[in-house]
């Protein structure tokens, strides 16, 4: 069994040390990313986006890996200590939204809030106020979001989907105002043509969703990546046989859902049903 490494200085951050401790052990063993690709049947990439930070795989990947080097369970302990590292979560939706800006197609299902390229201002400013943001810092967030929005205007801009679980449109803001503009701004949306809303009824019942929002995205090589996340934690996941899961559940989701002519008059029957603004 190849002697575990002291750990220095240089590799205390959980995802680096896990990097690197894949390829010394591959390079010790004499593998190529070819090797590793057939014996163990993942694609050589995502072994070289795991040796390079990219990616943190699977479980199953590791746990092949360890098996694989006959580590078992240094791998699969060290792949623990970096899916548990805060640092991390920021620095894979720094990747994500490098990847959004990029995409060519996006799909997206959200149980709690309006996806952010769907948000106005007002909302995105309420949501963020909420999650504990404030000061410079909340104005620099809802510029930002802002900002991101207008990835789905103009002629070349990609197609997107969003399916809104009815509770999203449940939650109001506080703010009567920044609440019809929100569901105006969703109304206007839908009429895109790149841009199609489904709302998902509370009647269809329990899913394979429920739990999750998650955003599919279209790269220009043609790859599918998804970026899935729970009130504790998002993760970027691109193991294709796990993105594959994911995009059927989605599908599953989609076909329960409204269609988008019915989901826009629901939501312009929710406007209609908005308390009439004060006169002036």
């Amino acid at each position: 069994m190849p002697s575990r490494r002291v750990i220095t200085g240089r590799s205390q951050e959980p995802r680096r040390r896990f990097a690197e401790e894949l390829r010394l052990l591959r390079t010790e063993k004499g593998d190529s990313l070819r090797q590793l690709e057939v014996v163990l049947g993942w694609s050589a990439s995502t072994f070289g986006k795991m040796e390079g930070g990219q990616s943190l795989g699977s479980p199953e990947i590791v746990e092949a890996l360890d098996q694989h080097y006959g580590t078992k369970p240094m791998l699969l302990t060290l792949w623990e200590l970096a899916v548990a590292d805060p640092s991390q979560f920021k620095e894979q939706y720094r990747r994500y939204m490098t990847l959004e800006a990029e995409a060519v197609g996006l799909w997206h299902y959200g149980g709690g809030t309006v996806h952010g390229l769907l948000q106005t201002p007002e909302y995105a400013r309420e949501l963020l106020a909420a999650g504990g943001t404030n000061g410079e810092e909340l104005n620099q967030q809802v510029e930002a979001r802002a900002g991101r929005g207008k990835l789905l205007e103009g002629n070349d801009a990609p197609p997107f989907r969003a399916i809104l679980s009815e509770a999203v449109l449940r939650h109001s803001m506080r703010d009567a105002a920044g609440w019809r503009g929100q569901l105006e701004h969703l109304a206007e949306a839908a009429e895109r043509p790149n841009v199609s809303i489904q709302v998902l009824p509370f009647g269809v019942g329990l899913h394979g969703l429920m739990d999750t929002a998650v955003t599919f995205l279209r790269l220009l090589d043609g790859r599918p990546v998804a970026y899935a996340e729970n009130d504790m934690r998002g993760e970027l996941v691109e193991e294709s046989g796990r993105v594959e899961r994911l995009h059927r559940t989605y599908d599953v989701v989609r076909d329960l859902a409204l269609n988008p002519a019915e989901s826009r008059s629901f939501i312009l029957r929710m406007l209609e049903d908005l308390p009439c603004e004060p006169s002036t």
